[in-house]
C-alpha cells in the first residue's frame, strides 16, 4: 500500500514538473477563459446587467467545457511510445490513469474557480447560493477530467487523435453537463438545498461510475 502510494505520488510531481516547464499550455488555457469572457463582455454591450442568469450560467458552462476539452486533450496525446513504455515497466495502469485523472482535476480546479471569479467580476454575479455552486463546479471538474482523460488515453491509440478526442467526448459529457446545468440553475435561484440532493447524487454517481470504469477498462487499453 505504501509503495502504491509513493509511486502514485511520483507520477502526479512528474505530470506537475511537466506543466511547470510547459507553462505555455496553462497559459494558454488562462487567455482562453479570460478571452472568452471579454468577447462575452464586448457582445452583450458591454454592459452588466444585460445577461439573464439562464444566459449567464449556459455561457459559462460552455466555456468551461471547451477549456476543459483543450486542458485535457493532451493527456495522453503528449506522450510518445517510448515513454509509454517506460512507464508500463514503472508503475501499474491504474496508478497512471488515476494520477492523470487527480492531476487533471487539480488543473480544472484552478481553472473552473478562476474562470468563475474573472466572470463574475466582468458580468456580474446573479448566483443567490454560492457554497452550492462552487460545489457544482467541483463536481463538474471531477467528472469532466475523469471522463475527458479517459476518452483521451483511448484517442491517442487513433492516428488522428484531435479530431476523435472531439468526436468520442461530447457524448460522454452531455449527461454530465445536462445535470451541472440544473444543479446550478438551483444555484441561481437560490432553491432551498433540499431541492438539489437528487442532483447532488446524480452528479456524484456519474463522477464515481467515470472513475471506477477508468480503472476498470484502461489496463486493457494500455496494453494494447
Amino acid at each position: 500500500m505504501a509503495e502504491s502510494v509513493r509511486q502514485l505520488s511520483a507520477l502526479m510531481r512528474k505530470e506537475f514538473l511537466l506543466e511547470w516547464r510547459q507553462r505555455y499550455a496553462l497559459n494558454g488555457m488562462l487567455l482562453y477563459i479570460v478571452g472568452a469572457v471579454f468577447v462575452c463582455y464586448l457582445s452583450f454591450n458591454a454592459r452588466r446587467g444585460q445577461l439573464t442568469p439562464i444566459v449567464w450560467n449556459t455561457l459559462f458552462w460552455i466555456i468551461l467545457l471547451f477549456t476543459a476539452i483543450n486542458a485535457i486533450a493532451k493527456s495522453f496525446v503528449q506522450e510518445r511510445a517510448g515513454r509509454q513504455l517506460y512507464y508500463y515497466i514503472l508503475a501499474s495502469p491504474q496508478q497512471i490513469i488515476l494520477s492523470k485523472i487527480l492531476y487533471n482535476t487539480v488543473l480544472m480546479l484552478v481553472l473552473a474557480l478562476l474562470g468563475f471569479g474573472v466572470y463574475a467580476f466582468v458580468l456580474g454575479n446573479p448566483v443567490d447560493d454560492v457554497p452550492l455552486y462552487l460545489l457544482t463546479l467541483i463536481l463538474g471538474a471531477i467528472g469532466f477530467a475523469a471522463s475527458l482523460t479517459l476518452v483521451s488515453g483511448i484517442a491517442s491509440k487513433a492516428e488522428n487523435p484531435a479530431t476523435l478526442m472531439a468526436v468520442l467526448s461530447f457524448p460522454i459529457i452531455l449527461p454530465l453537463l445536462l445535470m451541472l446545468l440544473k444543479l446550478s440553475k438551483n444555484a441561481l435561484d437560490g432553491l432551498d438545498r433540499s431541492a438539489s440532493w437528487d442532483e447532488i447524487g446524480t452528479v456524484l454517481a456519474i463522477d464515481v461510475i467515470v472513475v471506477t470504469l477508468s480503472l476498470l477498462l484502461f489496463p486493457f487499453l494500455w496494453r494494447s
